[in-house]
């Protein structure tokens, strides 16, 4: 007999009040592994009368967030659920911000030159 395949597990990139890891915690009774990540050519705005925000597509912005981790169809659902009825849940690229472990150090290198040759007087 063969073993049955496990169902595929997803990543949710999330970007307000389920960042609180507390919220999380009520909602699938534990705090997935996650990553912080950028998602580009969206803005975050506040919804009047509301305690969390909404984003739209917008060029040129970016909404700061962090993705959750192997999260199951079930946990899936209840995230779901969980949103405003104007949420949509829609398939998303997002970078995620390994990318300051990694090149951090030798960006503020570069930066640091560049600033220093821009400081230099004219001739």
């Amino acid at each position: 007999m063969a073993a049955a395949a496990a169902p595929p597990l997803h990543s949710v990139f999330v970007y307000g009040t389920l960042l609180a890891d507390e919220v999380v915690r009520v909602l699938l009774k534990r705090v997935p592994p996650s990553s912080p990540a950028i998602l580009h050519n969206y803005h975050r705005f506040s919804i009047k009368g509301r305690v969390y925000p909404a984003i739209l597509p917008v060029d040129c912005k970016k909404v700061a967030g962090e993705v959750l981790l192997g999260i199951t169809d079930q946990e899936l659902d209840i995230l779901d659920s969980f949103e405003d009825v104007e949420y949509e849940r829609r398939a998303v690229e997002v970078s995620l911000v390994e990318w300051k472990r990694l090149h951090l150090e030798d960006y503020l290198v570069m930066t640091t030159e560049f600033m220093e040759e821009m400081e230099k007087p004219q001739d």
